[in-house]
């Protein structure tokens, strides 16, 4: 099947050949569905926040913010894209901007322009080539203010990563998506080290670690603490090998095999590198001004305060089975059985009560000797993605972030459990990637390589099947210890289309 120049190029990316192979058959037999038993039911399944003050994580701690910024923003601004090939399509002399009251279109974003937080940095571009902006609005000259806002002749936005775009302005200062993560992230520890990690495209790197040089000092003089910023970019050898619609091997017009990013299931080999107590996940662009951050940094040191709660009692759980199973002596097994069930929500199996005393331990061991996170969800208010779900697997139950990509739609059941679920993933999460000994696990053994999913594709207008891995917060954790707890839905503020930085939120 494969050339010595398909080896080669499999080889030089550093993916094996039998990985390519899993993929394929992932491709012929169909991806596989996640059964849902249930959506995840509040205080059954979902906690509510149980401390009551909000207090920073220790000094002696070490909390990491891990932000997934890969991939330009050229979706941010794609109504701005699809208006300048309108505009290119008719002509800008008969192009007519139409006026509607719909917060994602053009002329929302035309009639507000002046909201925006990088207008005055596009008004000086303008000015630098004889241009007046008000001028060319008032002749409804949109094309040139495009070309200015996307291409390189002006902000270049199109071509920049979303952690690179100036979100904010405060203090007659721009604030860049990435730089909200840094002053968020000060809050978060009492000791004198900000620590956080951004995943990027190889192309942005250097222009990311540019930019953070040129504010590093201002913001550690502001903060009075050391920020320790790393970067990483998604490894080629996790990239997934393309299919033709009838499962041939697709192929470039060089006739080399064409590979695509795994997604951002890819991620999972990054935050394995990591080394800290507590690693903070949350998307790059759900970021608010300083002056809004109250809640935001409340509600995450609550959640951060019972996390550290929940993880100190898996501990004197494992600490107290390991004991026994050492020494071999038996100990009354309701505190294990307790913090598993009661505290961390997990499922025995449904023949547990019939176990004998050993295997009851053995059990109560493996079930709590795993990654640990608490995931934040919000009430359901119609975003699109993923939520909460109690899920079986060979009738094995768990707890899981499920998107509908991953269900069977053919199967009515499975899409009325789906469409039932109150609550909705906002990526604000808190990982424990170490066991009751301080020592890492290794997440990879956690993964379930089965849980990617199929997407459709095109390349040079041919029709292709492409494979994500698992994704990060999905099947790449799906063997992961999973908390629920429901926070406020001001926590969720994600900037996906450049118009949604019009929102109060944003201002």
């Amino acid at each position: 099947m494969f050339s010595k120049e398909d080896i080669e190029q499999i080889k030089v990316k550093g993916i094996s050949p039998e990985t390519i192979e899993k993929q394929l058959e992932i491709f012929r037999k169909g991806a596989k569905h996640i059964k849902l038993y249930r959506s995840a039911v509040f205080m059954q399944d979902i906690s509510d926040i149980l401390s009551k003050d909000a207090v920073a994580m220790e000094p002696e701690f070490k909390v990491l913010s891990f932000i997934p910024a890969s991939g330009a923003a050229t979706r941010m601004f794609d109504n701005l894209y699809k208006t300048l090939a309108a505009i290119n399509d008719v002509g800008e002399e008969n192009f007519i901007l139409k006026i509607d009251n719909d917060h994602q279109s053009a002329f929302t974003f035309f009639n507000n322009i002046k909201k925006f937080a990088f207008f005055d940095e596009l008004d000086e571009c303008l000015k630098k080539d004889g241009l007046n902006i008000n001028e060319l609005l008032k002749k409804n000259k949109y094309k040139i203010i495009l070309e200015y806002i996307l291409g390189n002749k002006g902000l270049n936005f199109g071509s920049k990563p979303k952690a690179l775009i100036p979100f904010h302005k405060e203090k007659d200062r721009l604030k860049c998506a990435y730089e909200e993560h840094i002053t968020e992230a000060a809050k978060y520890t009492k000791g004198k080290d900000i620590y956080l990690h951004f995943t990027l495209s190889p192309e942005h790197l250097n222009e990311f670690n540019e930019n953070f040089f040129k504010i590093k000092d201002y913001y550690e003089n502001q903060l009075d603490k050391k920020i320790h910023v790393e970067t990483s970019i998604q490894s080629p050898s996790t990239d997934t090998i393309a299919v033709n619609p009838d499962n041939t091997l697709f192929r470039n017009s060089d006739n080399s095999l064409l590979f695509r990013p795994g997604g951002h299931g890819a991620l999972i080999h990054n935050l394995n590198e990591l080394d800290a107590d507590f690693i903070l996940i949350k998307n790059i662009d759900n970021v608010v001004p300083d002056s809004r951050k109250s809640l935001i940094i409340r509600t995450r040191l609550k959640m951060m305060d019972d996390f550290a709660q929940f993880c100190a009692l898996r501990n004197e759980a494992l600490h107290i089975l390991e004991n026994a199973i050492e020494n071999k002596k038996e100990i009354n097994l309701t505190l294990p059985e307790s913090i598993a069930v009661t505290v961390l929500k997990l499922f025995p199996p449904d023949n547990y009560d019939t176990l004998e005393y050993n295997e009851k331990l053995n059990v109560l061991y493996n079930l709590l000797n795993r990654p640990i996170r608490v995931c934040g969800v919000v009430k359901n208010e119609g975003e699109p993605g993923g939520g909460p779900f109690v899920t079986y697997d060979n009738d094995k139950l768990s707890m899981q972030i499920v998107e509908k990509s991953q269900i069977d739609i053919n199967n009515p059941d499975q899409v009325k459990i789906f469409e039932s679920s109150k609550y909705f993933n906002p990526v604000d999460i808190i990982c424990c990637t170490k066991n009751h000994k301080a020592e890492k696990y290794n997440l990879e053994i956690y993964i379930d390589h089965d849980a990617g999913f199929i997407s459709n594709k095109t390349k040079d207008g041919k029709p292709l099947k492409a494979l994500e891995l698992p994704g990060l917060w999905n099947g790449a954790m799906s063997n992961w210890i999973t908390i629920f707890v429901e926070v406020p839905i001001e926590t969720f503020n994600p900037v996906k289309t450049v118009n949604d930085l019009l929102r109060p939120s944003h201002q």
